[in-house]
């Protein structure tokens, strides 16, 4: 994926590593980044275009497919993390996680695959996480819908490779975003992670492991 002179478009672009997306992107030499969020007008750097966008609602995920029909490169970022529990925690805020970290991105991807073949394949990126493989007490709704969200961004990666289309899952461990605002724990830089997810894209990796935590997340699977 050739970041310079793409097109790309970033969701939850407002803050935290969605805004560093957009930075570094236009650092990097995209001709373009559609910078969206539920409230485009907090939307803060320079030279982006910033669109409305809430990725639950399907007829918003319409209407931004219809606007950005130039696009080569989606980064799927929105998430939320209610601190929720499964079996004590309100159904409606699990619900939630669902909608903003499963079925929002997969409603993207469904949206823009075809934009992306039209335009010569392309690329996907998915913000997922150290926790779509672990389960940790006071999170386990968001550790859920990331485990949902890994398994998605590997099956649309078979489906999409037959249009030329890239599709990699950047997992990262905490990190100083708003989200993790409540947690005393180290956190890595959104920064160095973003840096991290975009070297990878460009280097047509599958999988961004974005810190040494994460790493050994993954290797333990195999315990």
């Amino acid at each position: 994926m050739n970041i310079e002179g793409s097109v790309a478009l970033v969701t939850g672009s407002n803050r935290g590593i969605g805004r560093h997306f957009v930075q570094h992107l236009l650092e990097r030499g995209a001709s373009k980044v559609y910078a969206t969020a539920r409230n485009p007008e907090t939307i803060d750097v320079p030279g982006a275009v910033p669109l409305a966008l809430d990725v639950t609602d399907p007829a918003s995920v319409a209407d931004v497919a219809a606007v950005a029909t130039d696009l080569t490169l989606l980064i799927n970022n929105a998430g939320v993390s209610t601190g929720t529990d499964l079996v004590t925690g309100e159904l409606a805020a699990i619900r939630n996680e669902f909608e903003t970290n499963f079925f929002g991105p997969l409603a993207m991807v469904r949206a823009f695959a075809p934009v992306l073949a039209r335009n010569g394949g392309g690329g996907i990126l998915n913000v997922n996480s150290r926790l779509s493989w672990l389960s940790v007490a006071g999170a386990n709704a968001y550790s859920a819908s990331k485990a949902a969200s890994w398994s998605m961004t590997n099956g649309v990666r078979l489906e999409l490779v037959g249009q030329g289309t890239q599709v990699t899952g950047l997992y990262l461990s905490a990190t100083e975003t708003d989200m993790m605002a409540g947690w005393d724990i180290p956190k890595n830089d959104p920064a160095d992670v973003v840096t991290a997810a975009l070297d990878g894209l460009q280097a047509g990796a599958p999988e961004v492991l974005a810190d040494q935590d994460t790493v050994d997340a993954k290797a333990a699977l195999a315990a």
